[in-house]
């Protein structure tokens, strides 16, 4: 099990939303069920197995291409323990439980 943070970022398109962008994210995160995602502000905290997480960002990061989208920066931070089993809300309640 491991733990994942995505930002797609589409580069060279007008304006500065990609509201319509993040939703086909969104769209195609909820038709996939390997791997538990929570979109937040910044990205999207990803968790499962370490290959569906990196098909996953592929996939995802793919999607602004399929959009006309000429260039796509996206960032994928993993974290992976091989002594605990640790989930997204396992992280945050370690933190919470020191404060």
């Amino acid at each position: 099990m491991a733990t994942a943070d995505i930002t797609v970022l589409p580069i060279g398109r007008e304006g500065a939303s990609v509201s319509d962008l993040l939703a086909e994210i969104a769209r195609h995160l909820n038709g996939q069920e390997k791997v538990r995602f929570e979109m937040h502000a910044m990205g999207t905290a990803l968790e499962g197995d370490p290959a569906d997480i990196f098909a996953l960002a592929a996939e995802i990061h793919a999607l602004p291409f399929e959009s006309g989208i000429p260039r796509v920066y996206t960032v994928l931070k993993i974290d992976q323990r091989t002594d605990k089993t640790q989930t997204l809300e396992s992280k945050v309640e370690s933190v919470t439980n020191r404060l």
